[in-house]
């Protein structure tokens, strides 16, 4: 993909994940159509964009507000995706559920105002950015450019 411009990459970003709507979720799972978590959305878009994930996750635990304290999801994230002060179609939101609780979820943004996700109960998809998911937003990253060392 050598010389595909940021915009390029942006837009075959947000095509992926609009293209695992409807995927049931299943707890850290990552086949599209078949099932996947938050977690899962994100791994199958960065293999299918990117390449090769960059690591393994670890067993993880299905409550989004598992006190072990430990900042998995967002340590992940600083260590493969590029932080960004202000999110845009293609980036990645990771989420809080509270300030004191370690980051439990994450979407993909889509256009200004909506992302896709994946939450217990409900199959992938789009839905807004409303003021609640802003105030939960514990970071927003950029997806690597495939032509880079990851």
């Amino acid at each position: 993909m050598t010389g595909e411009t940021q915009a390029a990459l942006r837009a075959r970003i947000v095509t992926a994940a609009l293209s695992w709507r409807g995927t049931p979720y299943r707890h850290q799972a990552s086949l599209k159509g078949v099932g996947c978590d938050c977690l899962g959305l994100l791994r199958g878009v960065w293999r299918e964009v990117v390449g090769p994930e960059p690591e393994a996750p670890a067993p993880y635990p299905m409550a989004v507000a598992a006190l072990d304290g430990e900042e998995r999801l967002l340590d992940a994230a600083l260590r493969h995706l590029v932080p960004v002060a202000t999110a845009r179609p293609g980036d990645v939101l990771v989420f809080r559920w509270r300030d004191h609780l370690p980051a439990r979820h994450c979407a993909i943004v889509v256009d200004s105002d909506r992302m896709v996700h994946a939450q217990d109960g409900a199959a992938v998809c789009a839905v807004a950015i409303s003021p609640w998911w802003r105030r939960h937003t514990a970071g927003a990253f950029a997806f690597p450019h495939p032509s880079t060392e990851h």
